[in-house]
Order: structure tokens, then sequence, then C-alpha cells
């Protein structure tokens, strides 16, 4: 094209337009996010939650809708980036939460409802014979890290490029200067190859491998089959604990995404949804691995946690995954997002948009690229000029969508939650399909 700044000066005049229409649309958030200021450093304090010009703030939620402090109403596709799977109002969750808050909390002692959490997680991941619980997913892995390290006397972990494990377990491109000071070793999610040369070059020192098997925060890529056998044949071969991180992956299958890809682990960490919408963490695994943190035992290992066990999570927690998140009701919800991630993709190709929507289930992301994404490198290009256009686009669509009712991340990232049925989808589709049919000529210039 001759003039090679147009395409840019169009998506940042676009963008200037959204955020003026959302600034006044949204006077009631935008005076939150000035008040706020005064006294969190950029009025936030989870840095996902962060969107220019400033983000929505909540009123309530019932079921899978949102009204922010403006009276809007929307439909959540977020889902609490995975944890809001039941929703923001189930009946029976509400009812065993609000039990245990009657009975009195912070109760300082076991209660009737973790060994009850711990047997149903057991019967439900297959590679958890033994369970405990902390506080989030970032302590599940911190444990499980240490743990590895512990029972193999090794140092090394093995993580993969753009991996998301917690706040201070972040291997995005341009790092975290936050996360843990621990012996990395830094792997090519589904580039099988280049990884079992790094696992063999480092094997003898390395006490685990940790991994999604469907990268999450990098886009929801699921893993090749054979990238994930790999990894389980090198670490049985070399005596590495092959760690999943399914702390938004178990909500994938009935049995997690371990059931689903066949592959078993020798640790699983947990978190998000199965507190019931509260505070949760769970690390578990092969027995003679978790048998260590036995209080019984003379060399056992120390596990503390003020709210590990705390009653309004293991409440929920068991009444979530026994009455409501039942093997059907995965089932169906998963089989709902694959439904509508191929309708979506129908969409794009339709408008011939250089769009693509991957990943498993009842999670998915949109990518604004020309070609399929299945690694990290494809889903996030090396050209920092052509990244930015997609983030770009990516933030003029977050506005638009906003604009129509429809609650998603900025990045892109949709997680589906219970109460969503088909002509909820539909509406998603539907606004795509507008959006493209707008903006189809500017979303392709934009990526030349």
């Amino acid at each position: 094209m001759a003039d090679g700044s147009r395409p840019n000066a169009d998506l940042d005049a676009a963008i200037a337009e959204a955020e003026a229409r959302y600034s006044a649309a949204n006077p009631k958030s935008k005076a939150r996010a000035t008040s706020a200021a005064q006294v969190m450093p950029g009025g936030n304090t989870r840095t996902v939650l962060h969107y220019t010009p400033f983000p929505l703030a909540w009123g309530h939620g019932k079921a899978n809708r949102l009204t922010d402090l403006d009276g809007h109403e929307y439909l959540d596709f977020l889902g609490e980036y995975t944890a809001g799977l039941y929703g923001h109002s189930d009946p029976v969750i509400q009812g065993a939460i609000g039990k245990a808050l009657g009975d009195g909390i912070v109760l300082g002692g076991p209660n009737r409802y973790e060994a009850q959490l711990a047997e149903a997680i057991c019967k439900r991941i297959p590679s958890i014979e033994l369970v405990r619980f902390c506080n989030s997913g970032t302590e599940a892995n911190l444990f499980a890290i240490q743990t590895a390290r512990i029972m193999t006397g090794r140092d090394k972990i093995m993580v993969f490029e753009f991996a998301y494990h917690g706040g201070v377990f972040y291997f995005g491109s341009h790092g975290n200067p936050l996360n843990l000071p621990l012996n990395w070793v830094k792997g090519r999610y589904n580039e099988t190859e280049y990884t079992k040369d790094l696992i063999a070059q480092h094997g003898a020192e390395l006490a685990a491998v940790l991994v999604e098997p469907m990268q999450g925060s990098a886009g929801c890529l699921p893993a090749d089959p054979a990238f994930l056998k790999m990894l389980r044949e090198e670490c049985t071969r070399r005596g590495i604990v092959l760690i999943f991180d399914e702390v938004m992956t178990s909500r994938l299958s009935p049995g997690g995404c371990q059931a689903l890809v066949g592959v078993k682990p020798d640790m699983t960490t947990l978190g998000k949804y199965l507190g019931g919408g509260l505070s949760f963490g769970a690390f578990g695994g092969r027995r003679d691995l978790m048998e260590r943190y036995d209080p019984y035992r003379p060399d056992s290992i120390g596990h503390a946690g003020t709210f590990n066990n705390n009653v309004c999570s293991m409440a929920g927690g068991v009444a979530g995954l026994t009455q409501v998140f039942t093997p059907e009701e995965a089932t169906r919800l998963n089989a709902l997002g694959d439904q509508m991630r191929d309708r979506l993709n129908a969409v794009a190709r339709r408008h011939a948009a250089p769009l693509q929507v991957t990943g498993v289930g009842s999670l998915m992301n949109l990518h604004f690229v020309k070609g399929p994404v299945r690694t990290p490198a494809e889903a996030h290009p090396s050209d920092p000029a052509l990244e930015n256009r997609m983030g770009e686009l990516l933030k003029l669509f977050h506005l638009d969508m906003i604009a129509a009712g429809i609650y998603l991340a900025r990045r892109g990232f949709v997680a589906l939650s219970l109460p969503m049925r088909e002509p909820d989808v539909a509406r998603f589709e539907a606004a795509l399909d507008e959006f493209l049919a707008t903006r189809g000529a500017l979303v392709k210039s934009a990526l030349g």
C-alpha cells in the first residue's frame, strides 16, 4: 500500500472514538477509578483487571449477567478468568456457603467439609491419590514445585515460554520481576524435539517439569498429544516429577484436561472454581510424593496456611463439585464451548478475516492473526510493531463488544459458565459478525 501509516492512523482513530464513547457511557466506573487511585496504585490491586481508559466496576451479578455501577447489564463471557464457572448466584452453592457462615467461621481446627472435598477431588482427577489445600493456584504451584525439589533432591524446574502459573510464576515475553528466583529452564510449548533435547541436556538436575495441558494465559493453546506424551516418557525415564497445572483446565472434562488427553502426571495443581467461587488452591498426586506431608511421620514436611481449610471455600467446593458441576454438566458445558469456537471460526472464514479462535471446550481465545495458532510464538510474534497492532485490534474489539453488552477479557479470552445456553452463544456470534462487518476492512489493513 502506498501509505504505510494509513492503517495505523485509521486504527488509532477508531480506538479513540470507541474510548470516547466508552468514557461517556460509564461515568460512575470512571469516578470509581479516579477515587480508587488515591489509595491504590492506579486504582488497582489485580493487574489483569486493568484496561484503558479505565475498567468497568461491578455493582452485582446474577447467573451469567453482570451489572456495572452505571446500571448497564452485560452477558459475562469472562467467567472470572475460569474461577466463575458456577456463575454469580448458584442457589446450591449460596446455600452451602450460607450454612457454613451460619455455623461459625475461622474455627481453628478441622471441619466437616475438607475431607469431603478431598474425596471428591481424588475421585475426579486421575493423578490425585492424596491432596492438600491452600489458598490459590499460585500457592498450589509453589508447593508442588517445592515438593518435587525435596523428593528428588534436585534443583532445576522446567517451565515453558509464555506460561503463567501464578503471580510469581509468569514467563511471558517481558518476564516478571516478581518471579521467584528459582533455577528455571525454559522449554518451548508444543515444540517437541526442542524440548526433548533440553530435557536431555538438564535431565539429571531437573526436579520437575511444570506444564499446562492447555496454555491459558498465552492464548488458550492446546498441547499437542505428542508433546505431552514426550514429556511423560522423558520424565519417567529420568526420574523427573511431571506436574500438570490444571488451575484453569480441570474444568475441561469430568476428570480434568489430563483425562481428556489421556496423559497422567505425577502431580496436579488446582484452584479457581473448585472453592465454589471463593479463594482456593490444591496440590496433589502420587501417594509416595504426598505422604511426606503426613504429620504423623517423623520426616514430615510442614505445610502451613491459616485459611487452607476455611469453612466457606470447603463448603462451597463440596457443593459445587458434588451437586452442581457433575460429570454430565461438565460434558454439556464443554460441548457448548466446542460448538461456540467452531461457530466463531466460521464467522471469521465467512468474512475472510485474519482471526483465529483457539481453545478446548469451555475456554477459548480470539487471536487477530492470519495463520493458524499452535505455539506461543505464533500467538505472540517477535515483531514488536505487529504485536502492537494485534493488541490494538483486541482493544477495539473489546470496546465494541462492551458496547454490545458482552463482557470478555481485553486479551480476547472467553470462559463459559454453567448458566450459559445456546442463545447466549448466538448473541456473541452475532456481535462478532457485526464487528467484522463493520471493522473488517480495518482489521485486514492493520495486519497488512
